[in-house]
């Protein structure tokens, strides 16, 4: 079966079945033939993440500096 021709090349290629079995998944997701998110759809998320964590990181520190600011141009606020 499936499962004895992939541990057959995976110790040929000297890693796990397992390795191989998620190699072989992702290029089957990649191409269309098996439903999944591709790598690239994959990659972008991350970017996606990683600039959203930065853009609340930013927008974090100009909410303070704003609160800095107002509290430093009104004296009728508390310092």
């Amino acid at each position: 079966g499936g499962w004895a021709a992939i541990t057959w090349f995976a110790e040929k290629g000297g890693m796990t079945p397992g390795t191989l079995r998620i190699w072989i998944r992702r290029g089957q997701i990649d191409s269309g033939t098996r439903q999944g998110v591709t790598t690239d759809e994959r990659n972008r998320l991350r970017e996606l993440e990683r600039e959203n964590k930065e853009l609340h990181r930013a927008n974090e520190i100009l909410k303070a500096a704003a609160a800095f600011f107002a509290r430093e141009l009104d004296p009728r606020l508390p310092r």
